[in-house]
């Protein structure tokens, strides 16, 4: 029986497809080591909410096979975890809430199935913030307790994608699965040192995957690097009629036709990097913009159109999110939710009138035309990911900036997450740095269906960094 080393836990798609067809060890010693680490290590981070090692080692056992007869797909014998709101067949799926524990589906959802078609092997359903968020004020908002950052246990992994995130930096997985609203794969992604992945709204498909926002949900991938992002959104994305949110649109990974970068111009805020972000992390993203600067692309100045991004898609998810859950508000349930503001949250959401909730969308789209235009002068827009570093998980998670004074300009950090979620732009989150020993990232964020660019210029910034090749204390 082949040994399978610690390096491989932290090894790419690329890297760990290689030695499985060299026969360096089997899918199912592969496998066996993933699921053991996972069931081993992921408690201790509160990131674990199932163990699919059962399911995962018959997979394995088929992979194998199709090795030996030479058949190779795209993700073949790769272990990966998804986010409890994604339906597993035959397993709980229980949205990371007590009201929701023994809910089971007769069906994958449609992610599963086209991950289960290339060969990935699901090793494990991952921990998430209960019904992934919604005016949850505490990281212990989840069934499973506070998701607990790898880097640094006394800090929350971040975001309602926060075990995707945690697994996937601690080397539990490859690469997870997670869904973003307003923030849940970019937030984790910078908190725990990972790249990250938000497709353009309707690129991927949401069937099987519980709803918290009709109009904004978006599934896509944590993983190693931007490579591997591009390698798995390849496997996930595509139409189906099964999700009235899908743009029927497929996508095909093919980074050696994005532009260079000296024909892109990229729009940024200075004051983001220079006063907006944690002066601990100053050093960190001065690097991170010399990096960004030295492949060759033009930056340029720009201010966000004026829009009141924040309170719009808090409407928008407040009237989205009241009518999926009324049954549990209205009937008492939402008591057994773990977060008091959550639960008050969504008892108060069912007094927002159809009145608010439509000029909310009517603004909405007024902000994706003002994202069009902007698109017409830059092609990507660069800022932090976070300008914090995690929070302790005994803290608010809402505790807002603590600059005294807060500077002048409001840069374009603090609105770009919820800007982009309602024009449903693509982003990527890049690891760049640490501020102490805790991680930092940048996002870079397109026009919809620009993945091939975003990811080409985010594999491009990894080719110049290590950043995303580092370990937390775990490994």
């Amino acid at each position: 029986m082949a040994t399978v080393s610690n390096d491989v836990f932290f090894a790419s798609i690329a890297e760990l497809t290689t030695r499985l067809r060299a026969k360096e060890f089997s899918s199912v010693e592969l496998t066996r080591a993933f699921c053991d680490r996972l069931e081993h290590i992921g408690p201790r981070y509160n990131a674990l909410a199932l163990s699919l090692q059962e399911h995962a080692i018959r997979r394995a056992h088929a992979a194998d096979e199709e090795l030996k007869r030479g058949r190779y797909r795209a993700l073949q014998g790769i272990p990966f975890g998804v986010k409890d709101l994604i339906a597993v067949k035959g397993h709980p799926t229980t949205w990371g809430a007590k009201p929701f524990a023994g809910q089971v589906f007769d069906a994958d959802a449609r992610v599963v199935e086209k991950l289960d078609k290339s060969g990935a092997i699901l090793i494990g359903k991952l921990a998430m913030i209960e019904l992934a968020g919604g005016g949850y004020k505490t990281a212990g908002a989840s069934m499973t307790g506070p998701c607990l950052n790898p880097w640094d246990r006394a800090r929350w992994a971040g975001g309602s994608s926060s075990g995707s995130a945690a697994a996937t930096s601690a080397g539990l997985v490859t690469f997870a699965l997670g869904t973003e609203t307003n923030g849940s794969i970019v937030t984790p992604s910078a908190f725990c040192g990972v790249t990250g992945l938000r497709p353009t709204y309707g690129l991927v498909s949401r069937h099987g995957v519980m709803a918290a926002s009709w109009t904004m949900d978006k599934v896509g991938p944590l993983c190693r690097s931007a490579e591997d992002c591009g390698l798995v959104l390849q496997a996930i994305a595509g139409g189906d009629p099964q999700d009235p949110g899908s743009a029927g649109k497929g996508f095909s990974y093919a980074p050696q036709f994005a532009r260079k970068p000296q024909d892109l111009t990229v729009g940024y805020a200075p004051v983001d990097f220079e006063e907006w972000v944690d002066a601990a992390a100053r050093p960190a993203f001065k690097t991170a913009l010399e990096a960004v600067k030295s492949m060759g692309v033009r930056l340029k100045e720009i201010q966000l159109p004026d829009f009141p991004y924040a309170a719009v898609a808090e409407t928008i998810s407040r009237g989205d999110r009241v009518s999926i859950f009324e049954d549990l508000i209205r009937s008492g349930k939402v008591d057994q939710l773990a977060d008091k503001a959550q639960i008050t949250w969504l008892k108060e959401s069912l007094n927002l009138t159809a009145c608010e909730y439509l000029k909310a969308q009517r603004i909405r789209s007024l902000i994706q035309d003002a994202f069009r235009s902007l698109f017409i002068d830059v092609d990507l827009i660069l800022a932090p990911g976070r300008i914090d570093v995690a929070p302790r998980i005994s803290d608010p998670i809402d505790a807002g900036s603590t600059r005294n004074p807060e500077p002048k300009s409001p840069g374009i950090h603090g609105r770009l997450v919820a800007a982009g979620n309602l024009a449903g732009l693509p982003s990527i989150s890049l690891p760049c740095g640490f501020a102490g020993n805790l991680p930092v990232g940048i996002s870079f964020v397109g026009r919809p269906w620009y993945e091939n660019q975003v990811i080409g210029l985010g594999r491009m910034f990894q080719t110049q960094t290590d950043w995303h090749r580092r370990r937390p204390p775990v490994a």
